[in-house]
């Protein structure tokens, strides 16, 4: 299986420009990411995908594979598909830009899942929430599942609503995707669907068109981080020198 991770990444963003370039402890943000995604057991290649000069020049300077791609994108989806389109590979994961705390075990956990399964064509992960504070939060997307692990829907709001309490779990959403090639091809020709415009969750539209979406719970819960404001980059940097100070 020839399996490849395309990290997309560009540099406008409304809350924080140029995040990717952002310094921590001496490397750009995307750097972290990369290196993470790197020591995934079962990716033969990483790629960032960028519409912006200045991050393909650092990953450039730091040793790493990066592409440029249309600045008219909508999608980080759409963003990796262009790079995706022209290189060989069974099977794309989408790493998300802005993770830098990512766990590369759990990329190899949402792959391992199209390896074994011919039939599969996406797969992605979760993990349960522990905090009061998550379960109400917009920003925390939970999806729910069936007994195979195929997921049922993604919402901003709590689901299941825990009209019983004993026993109610509910699980976080991570962003991390994994696509058939050929079926991320055919995935951004569709055209948006009514609950992923409602819900502002790109993922709904595999589930309106009737197609199945593993999701698979992770064993590695710790809750990572997306940097999307200043405060998260300053946290980020809290935990990077703590885990430098531990080394």
């Amino acid at each position: 299986m020839n399996v490849i991770c395309i990290i997309p990444s560009r540099y406008k963003s409304t809350r924080l420009e140029g995040k990717p370039l952002k310094d921590i402890y001496g490397k750009p943000m995307i750097q972290y990411v990369y290196e993470a995604a790197k020591e995934s057991k079962l990716l033969t290649q990483v790629v960032v995908a960028t519409d912006d000069q200045r991050i393909l020049d650092a990953v450039t300077q730091f040793g790493g594979k990066a592409a440029m791609t249309s600045v008219n994108h909508k999608t980080g989806t759409d963003r990796i598909a262009e790079v995706a389109r022209n290189m060989e590979a069974d099977i794309v994961v989408n790493v998300q830009g802005d993770e830098p705390l990512l766990n590369p075990k759990q990329i190899d956990e949402a792959v391992q899942p199209l390896i074994d399964d011919p039939t599969l064509k996406a797969c992605t992960l979760c993990r349960q929430i522990h905090s009061e504070e998550d379960l109400r939060n917009p920003n925390v997307v939970k999806t729910t599942f069936n007994l195979n692990g195929d997921a049922l829907y993604f919402s901003r709001s709590l689901i299941p609503y825990p009209r019983v309490t004993e026993g109610h779990r509910a699980y976080e959403h991570i962003g991390i995707y994994v696509y058939r090639k050929d079926f991320l091809m055919d995935y951004i020709k569709m055209s948006q669907s009514p609950l992923e415009i409602s819900e502002s969750l790109e993922q709904l539209r595999i589930l309106e068109n009737g197609i199945r979406l593993k999701v698979v719970v992770t064993k590695h819960e710790e809750k990572s981080l997306s940097v999307d404001t200043a405060e998260d980059l300053e946290e980020v940097r809290r935990i990077v020198g703590l885990r430098l100070k531990k080394n």
